[in-house]
Formats: C-alpha cells, sequence, structure tokens
C-alpha cells in the first residue's frame, strides 16, 4: 500500500513537471513610432490586420504646428510594425493650402474613404474637412469631391478652426455618420456617395469637450471619446467619454479616460477592438529625436490596453512608457 501511494506520487509530480507552460509575455514600448514625430491616431482594422494612420509631426523651435503629411503603419500582431510611408499631403486637395490634421477611414464597397481636416485657401478662410479615397487602406489617396465637404462658412462655430477631427463611423443599418469639431461638436448622416450630407448638420453639448472625437460601438453602446479641458482640475487636455442608447444619443457623461498628455497640451484618443482585445491609441510629446524633445507640435503616437466593467463603462487608463503587455494580461 506504501509502494502504491508513492508511486502515485510520483506520477502527480511528474504530471506537475510535464504541464503547459503559461504563454510568454512580450512588452511593447512606447511610442509606437521612433523615428519621426506622429500625432492624431486613427486605428482601423481590415482583413486581419490594423491600420494607423497618422499626422506626420515636423514643428521645429517654437512653431505651433507643422503637420505636413498622412502616413500609415500596420501590424498583424501589435508588436511588428510595417511603415506604408506617405498616403497624402494637404495641397493634394487643390482647394487646400496646409496643415495635414486628424482624420479617419473607412471602407465602404471595397474602397477606403480618408475624411481629414486641412486649412483652407483664401476662399474661405479656416479649417475644413475633407474627403479623399483610395482602392487600399494604403493609398494613394486621392481627392474624391474637388471641394471641401465642410467649410468654416459651413457651421457657426466660435473661431475659425471649429471643423477639424472628423470621426466617421457605420451603425448597423448601414448608415454613415460624421462627427467633427472644436469647441462646438457637429455631427451628420453621410449620403451613399460619401461625399455629401444626407441630413442638415446639427450639435450637440458634451461635457467638458474641445476636440479630438472618436464614436464606436461595443454590444449595445455607443461610446464617444474625447479631448476636453476642466481648468478646475489641469488646463491641458485630458480624454474624457460619454456613452449613448443610439449613435445620435443622448449622452451620458461617464468621466475621465485619461490624464493630459506627457508634454503635451493636445490629446488625441483612437479606440479600437482587435483580435478580441480593445486598445486606446493617443499622443504625447515625451519623444525625444536626436536631441530634439517633443513639443505642443512634436507630439508621438503610443497604444495602452482598453479594459471594459461589466456595465460598459470603461476603466481609466494610465499612460505609460513601457507599452502594451502582449498576451493582454486581464
Amino acid at each position: 500500500m506504501q509502494r502504491s501511494l508513492a508511486a502515485l506520487i510520483a506520477i502527480i509530480a511528474l504530471a506537475g513537471c510535464t504541464s503547459t507552460p503559461p504563454p510568454a509575455t512580450t512588452q511593447t514600448s512606447n511610442p509606437i513610432i521612433t523615428n519621426i514625430f506622429t500625432a492624431d491616431p486613427a486605428p482601423i482594422v481590415h482583413d486581419g490586420r490594423l491600420y494607423l494612420y497618422v499626422g506626420h509631426d515636423e514643428a521645429t523651435g517654437d512653431q505651433m504646428f507643422n503637420i505636413t503629411e498622412w502616413r500609415v503603419y500596420s501590424t498583424d500582431d501589435m508588436q511588428t510594425w510595417t511603415d506604408h510611408g506617405p498616403i497624402m499631403k494637404p495641397k493634394d486637395f487643390k482647394w487646400a493650402i496646409r496643415d495635414a490634421w486628424a482624420s479617419e477611414p473607412i471602407e465602404r464597397d471595397g474602397k477606403f474613404w480618408l475624411y481629414t481636416a486641412v486649412e483652407h485657401d483664401d476662399t474661405d478662410v479656416g479649417k475644413a474637412i475633407g474627403v479623399a479615397v483610395s482602392d487600399s487602406p494604403t493609398g494613394p489617396f486621392h481627392d474624391a469631391l474637388g471641394h471641401a465637404l465642410v467649410a468654416n462658412s459651413n457651421t457657426d462655430g466660435p473661431h475659425v478652426w471649429d471643423d477639424i477631427d472628423p470621426t466617421v463611423f457605420e451603425d448597423d443599418d448601414g448608415t454613415f455618420w460624421l462627427y467633427w469639431g472644436n469647441a462646438n461638436l457637429y455631427y451628420a448622416p453621410l449620403a451613399p456617395d460619401m461625399t455629401s450630407f444626407a441630413a442638415p448638420i446639427q450639435k450637440v453639448d458634451l461635457t467638458n469637450f474641445e476636440e479630438g472625437p472618436w464614436l464606436f460601438k461595443r454590444d449595445s453602446l455607443y461610446y464617444m471619446a474625447y479631448a476636453g479641458i476642466d481648468e478646475a482640475e489641469n488646463e491641458n487636455e485630458q480624454l474624457y467619454y460619454s456613452t449613448a442608447p443610439t449613435v445620435t444619443g443622448p449622452w451620458t457623461y461617464r468621466g475621465k479616460l485619461m490624464g493630459p498628455g506627457e508634454n503635451s497640451f493636445t490629446i488625441h484618443p483612437g479606440i479600437v477592438e482587435f483580435k478580441g482585445d480593445w486598445y486606446l491609441f493617443y499622443h504625447n510629446a515625451a519623444l525625444n529625436i536626436d536631441g530634439e524633445d517633443g513639443a505642443i507640435g512634436r507630439r508621438s503616437v503610443r497604444a495602452e490596453h482598453l479594459y471594459f466593467n461589466e456595465d460598459g463603462t470603461i476603466q481609466p487608463v494610465t499612460a505609460t512608457a513601457e507599452g502594451l503587455t502582449l498576451p493582454r494580461q486581464d
């Protein structure tokens, strides 16, 4: 009996020794792109790859912003990124003169539509929303309309840069929606041609809203993440979010998502689900390239894991230099 018990113990011990080890983890690092300054991340998923659209931030000295082109990077594992190079410049819109500000693409019927913010020429001075199109997520993109989808004269904002930061979203019924704005948050449904609106432009008020809206849906809830300012707490932008039962509201304020970006007045969200996990992309100005520090116009794009509570609210996110732990640790 004692020999049998000893044998059984040995078998159990051996089984423990040959059990499958836990999967190895990989720690990525922030920022994602380290050879150039980048801003305003816009992630999308297509055919099993995540594509990340950014503005190339080339400000020097005390220059506030100098974003000269849009670029795209892609990955299939959130570790190794492929640089697909520039996909468009502001002056590819014949009516625009500069500023490759925030953009977001979306696919429809095999074409990729890129909604962008640029500076209009002197025929309608101010920021404007353009529409570009490509047969590929990596471009090249070209002007799909020949004029601005939204110009400064089309809205009643408090200043000439209220028409920026477009976010585009396809609802369950196949309707595409565009939200955008600074100070004012505007929205309208897109027509089937993707280059005009199917209804008049409207406005919605969100707590602390400043700019950088990002619209997405998870389960039955619609989410609007955005850069905002609560002057009683911090003079720099932070990330906040609201939720709604429909794509047009009513919106319920849910609180702060992330604090201010290091060394940066601005911050900009991009949120996506990829291979079953959720990620928050953003920018700050903590990167140094060849001795040149980040600043308001020299920012860098980063990523963190995003976690949801059972009631659909989002757990606050802390910016890290370490970046993502892969696979994600729940």
